[in-house]
């Protein structure tokens, strides 16, 4: 059998600009980690360095989307260099402070200005679906994605530590604002898979937020339902662990979690959907909220591992399909934006799930912890039945709505032209309208 990421980087351009926004997008999973270790190795206050992370999270999740917003409006190569930027200055303007014990409000006012970094996983996204619009292909590339994005969060937080704990306290937030540089530096010259920058089908710029559109909240909610379930893995298996006497197997749970997901992203790529997109999130969700089940009842790491590996199966497939859905509800000259804000009700759901099962988990121990995940799974569910009809009403038709206006796209079209997959019908309609 022909292997179907391997056919992906056929297009001319595709290895480059994967990893270079392999590289850039590091930065998310490190820094706010990055940023609570430096903290309390310096000063030995978890209570500032979490509130400070929580600053810099909380930025990062409302800066990213109007970052990507422009992104659409003026294209990725003339946004991403001033973005990331400010957002590594920034940074060096809290490591500075940090350094110099200067007063904590200056630590919270860099912390947020870091928090204009650009979405790196979005702009690779809106890339592979300008080589591959309406290609079978494209949900191939999404796969793909996610696995990455498990990824940089299974390998970015513990770089992040090792570096601030073995080398200096500020190794671990410096070294990701270098690899976020080095990422956009790499990625920017790429124009010939740079998205084209569309206008509306009157002409004009496109107006409002991509978040207005109903079908696109209702799977930012349920991504921030699946970021429950990760954000409450993460702390309960530490609490778990403890708590049998074997802390350090909680890096063996978390693992297993993150691989049980990767696979099933692989294996579920590589499939050729022919289920309808909406009824294939009402599978996935549902199959999120049964396997949150079994965690009410496991007695020792082992069985936790099991569990764990199960519910993660579920996960990657579901951000998959979530992550074509928006391809196909949310206008073309809105997607990037579209795209970070499903990716912002991930992270959100992240910090939520983390701040709300420990804080369960201090009074009601590890189960309590586990009761967060079952409801986030119940709620998935629910909102992915709410969501089924606008979702079946929200897709739109396999063809060009918008025009590009920039000469990007064409030059992409000459490159890629001759994969018959490789689908382009914006190009085709451009250029039989000239």
């Amino acid at each position: 059998m022909a292997n179907p990421y391997g056919a992906l980087f056929k297009a001319p351009g595709s290895v480059a600009f994967s990893a270079a926004g392999f590289v850039g997008r590091m930065p998310v999973s490190m820094t706010g980690i990055g940023i609570i270790t430096m903290l309390s190795q310096m000063n030995g206050e978890y209570g500032l360095a979490g509130a400070v992370s929580a600053a810099f999270t909380l930025s990062m999740a409302l800066c990213g989307p109007q970052v990507s917003r422009i992104v659409d409006r003026k294209g990725q190569s003339k946004v991403l260099l001033p973005a990331a930027g400010l957002s590594v200055i920034s940074m060096a303007g809290l490591l500075l402070c940090a350094h110099y014990r200067a007063p904590a409000w200056t630590l919270f006012v860099f912390a947020i200005l870091a928090g204009t970094l650009p979405n790196m996983a979005a702009m690779v996204r809106a890339r592979w679906t300008h080589v591959y619009r309406d290609s079978p292909k494209l949900h191939t590339a999404f796969s793909l994605e996610s696995v990455v994005d498990e990824m940089t969060f299974v390998v970015g937080p513990a770089l992040s530590v090792a570096l601030s704990t073995s080398l200096f306290a500020e190794a671990g937030p410096m070294i990701a604002s270098a690899l976020l540089a080095i990422g956009v530096l790499l990625f920017i010259p790429q124009k010939r898979t740079e998205p084209a920058v569309h206008v509306g089908e009157d002409g004009g710029p496109s107006a409002g937020s991509a978040i207005r559109i109903g079908a696109l909240q209702l799977l930012a909610l349920i991504l921030a339902a699946g970021g429950t379930i990760v954000g409450t893995v993460d702390v309960v298996s530490v609490a778990f662990a403890e708590e049998q006497g074997a802390p350090a197997s909680a890096g063996i749970v978390l693992s297993v979690y993150a691989v049980g997901s990767a696979l099933a992203g692989l294996v579920f790529g590589a499939r050729k959907l022919k289920t309808p997109l909406p009824r294939l999130l009402t599978f996935g969700a549902a199959g999120t909220a049964v396997t949150m089940l079994p965690l009410l009842l496991v007695g020792n790491v082992t069985t936790l591992s099991a569990a764990v590996f199960f519910s993660g199966i579920f996960f990657a497939p579901t951000m998959i399909i979530i992550m074509g859905l928006v391809e196909k509800i949310v206008p073309a000259r809105q997607l990037t934006e579209g795209m970070t804000w499903a990716i912002t009700g991930l992270s959100v759901g992240t910090a939520l799930g983390a701040a709300v099962s420990g804080s369960m988990v201090d009074r009601f121990g590890p189960t309590g912890g586990f009761a967060v995940a079952t409801v986030a799974g119940a709620a998935s569910l629910l909102l992915a039945l709410v969501a089924y009809r606008p979702l079946a009403h929200g897709i739109r038709p396999a063809r060009p709505e918008e025009a590009p206006v920039s000469g990007a796209e064409a030059a992409a079209a000459g490159e890629t032209g001759d994969d018959k997959d490789g689908a382009q019908p914006a190009l085709d309609a451009q250029k039989a309208s000239s």
